[in-house]
């Protein structure tokens, strides 16, 4: 029952909704400073037409998206037609206790999966949780739920940010699967216009990581006009345009699309004709008919995408601001319509003054239609998708074999082998992961008795060669431990990804990540973002910045401490000996598990210090 006809009438609601849920905040809401609220109404209308056709057709109930943070807005829509958010939350848009400027697990009440605030992050999350689902079936948990697709929402700018290309080198390495990146590729930033040619980059880089490239830049009626005499010299016009001028001419209209294609390739015949057998709001519509804003070309791609579980990049070519007066115009990021601009749409959209907030108000169908529609949208066809795990019981105490003399980061390695040891659901819950200094963090031991992780299996050259090694590492998809370069962003990530399995999937896992403490500051941001997503886990940081370990003082820092008492969502030791190591770390263990979101310190953070 996805009729298009349906989808077009839920693409003007949603960007009705999120246009006017803005323009509440700003100019209708009681304000007693005046001050500009904001929300990105340009930002949030180029992906109104993605969104719909995902959300409303597309998707899966195991399906995880991470939305691009500027459009809260349309998500938010998206869930109040849904009925997964209130019309409390989103006509308090951006105020203490409303709906969340950008898509938040811990503070909004709909069917957040991914917190997006910082731009990037939520981009490489989805990344790292597909990789999380395989190591799950990998083990023969959850499998009783179908495997999802982990789609990520991307602004065209948004992949300036260094850390989604060193989560694609990652994603690479370890065979990425099940995995959409959507780019909004509007040709904005927040300040400009972006680079030329800038998509042929984006292609040639997926592409060297494996992933299939789906270009989405003609919508329906533009491949109908090609068709046409002179169509090709549309076409060809259109790909040399530059990209200021494409959106200067959106944002002025079809007059001025008329006069410059005429003055460019007026023929007085077939080129003439194409053009001027089209009103000029026809031809506004033509030519603002992208990939990205048509809905029939996205259902397909989308489609196709789903009989295969190779890692896809569509480049979804789009109008900020699409459907909007600001559609086009260089400074519409930050951009507000005015009250006067929101009473020509309210009127176009047929929503009746005081109907502003009605979910169905205005939809040109009959009675009764969009409710029986709604109710066949896959997505939502097993209701909410935030999972509970049971608590995994932690034994009573962690043995370690003691040495006469030992740091706690020795003491460290000595109880994860103790652990190790062990066959119960406690240790085989266990997952450690380390950016390249497994060895040197005391991981080694864990890792012999429980493995590196990979979905095939990879033997140990050194040992078949009968070369003497003190660590025999085979890859399998029995192993424990997934190794990875040495970006700390990708640390932090994952162990977010492993410490949300509980919620994303259903199934509880217990991670622990190791690292120097000085590079905690290198993957900063990614490590505040895990605690702001309620990620569960451990962080071992080695050796200690208020004593020396064995190894010097060449990968120490007096910092670190401070970071662990001042991040928000996270509980800090350092212990000075091993006997306190082991009973701080079975605490974190049970930690970890708590339930609920507001208890305030929910991720257990080790420093090694030296001790007796």
């Amino acid at each position: 029952m996805n009729k298009p006809s349906h989808l077009r009438e839920i693409e003007k609601k949603v960007l009705w909704l999120s246009t006017w849920m803005i323009h509440n905040a700003n100019h209708l809401r009681s304000s007693e400073d005046g001050l500009k609220i904001g929300g990105h109404q340009a930002s949030s209308a180029s992906l109104a037409t993605i969104m719909t056709a995902l959300y409303f057709a597309v998707l899966r109930p195991a399906d995880r998206v991470a939305v691009k943070p500027h459009a809260s807005p349309i998500f938010h829509a998206i869930q109040y037609i849904l009925g997964n958010q209130t019309r409390e939350q989103i006509e308090a848009f951006r105020a203490y206790g409303g709906a969340q400027s950008y898509p938040s697990r811990t503070k909004d009440v709909d069917d957040v999966d991914f917190s997006t605030g910082s731009v990037g992050l939520g981009v490489a999350h989805t990344l790292f949780s597909s990789l999380v689902q395989d190591y799950l079936r990998a083990k023969e948990l959850a499998k009783d739920q179908p495997e999802g697709r982990m789609v990520a929402l991307i602004g065209d700018a948004e992949l300036d940010e260094g850390n989604i290309f060193e989560a694609l080198l990652e994603g690479w390495k370890h065979g990425l699967r099940n995995t959409w990146w959507v780019v909004d590729y509007n040709r904005q930033s927040l300040d400009a216009v972006v680079r030329e040619g800038l998509w042929e980059r984006f292609e040639t880089m997926f592409r060297n990581f494996g992933w299939e490239v789906v270009i989405l830049k003609y919508g329906s009626l533009l491949q109908e006009a090609f068709t046409e005499p002179a169509g090709e010299r549309l076409r060809d016009w259109i790909d040399r345009c530059p990209n200021q001028l494409y959106s200067a001419l959106t944002f002025q209209g079809g007059a001025a699309w008329r006069k410059r294609l005429l003055d460019d390739l007026g023929d007085q015949g077939p080129f003439s004709r194409l053009i001027n057998n089209r009103s000029d709001d026809e031809l506004a519509q033509l030519m603002t008919n992208l990939g990205g804003h048509d809905l029939p070309s996205l259902l397909e791609a989308f489609e196709a995408a789903r009989q295969h579980d190779r890692p896809v990049c569509f480049i979804a070519y789009t109008i900020k601001g699409f459907g909007l007066p600001l559609a086009g115009h260089k400074d519409n990021h930050a951009g507000l319509m005015t009250p006067a601009q929101v009473e020509i749409l309210r009127e176009r959209m047929a929503v009746r003054a005081g109907h502003e907030w009605e979910p169905f108000e205005g939809l040109g169908l009959r009675g009764g239609e969009i409710e029986a529609f709604l109710e066949t949208v896959p997505f939502v066809s097993k209701g909410r998708r935030r999972y509970s795990a049971p608590t995994v019981p932690v034994p009573p105490r962690l043995e370690f074999t003691a040495q006469g003399s030992m740091s706690t980061q020795q003491g460290f390695g000595l109880i994860m082998h103790g652990v190790g040891k062990l066959d119960d659901d406690f240790a085989k819950r266990v997952a450690t992961t380390s950016p390249d200094v497994t060895v040197s963090t005391n991981l080694g031991p864990w890792v012999n008795r429980r493995g590196l992780f990979a979905r095939q299996e990879v033997a140990d050259l050194f040992r078949s060669e009968r070369i003497p090694s003190t660590f025999n590492w085979d890859f399998s998809p029995k192993g424990q431990h997934l190794e990875l370069g040495i970006a700390e962003m990708n640390l932090f990530i994952m162990l977010s990804a492993l410490g949300l399995s509980h919620s994303i999937f259903g199934e509880r896992l217990l991670p622990v990540g190791t690292l120097y403490d000085p590079f905690i500051e290198r993957g900063l941001d990614a490590l505040n973002y895990a605690c702001y997503q309620d990620a569960r886990f451990i962080l071992a940081a080695t050796p200690s910045g208020v004593t020396l370990a064995p190894e010097g003082g060449a990968h120490q820092s007096i910092a670190t401490p401070l970071i662990g008492m001042a991040q928000d969502g996270l509980a800090s030791f350092e212990p000075a000996f091993v006997d306190e190591l082991a009973i701080i770390m079975r605490f974190a263990f049970e930690y970890i598990q708590r339930d609920g979101a507001k208890e305030p310190d929910e991720v257990s953070w080790l420093t090694d210090a030296a001790g007796g």
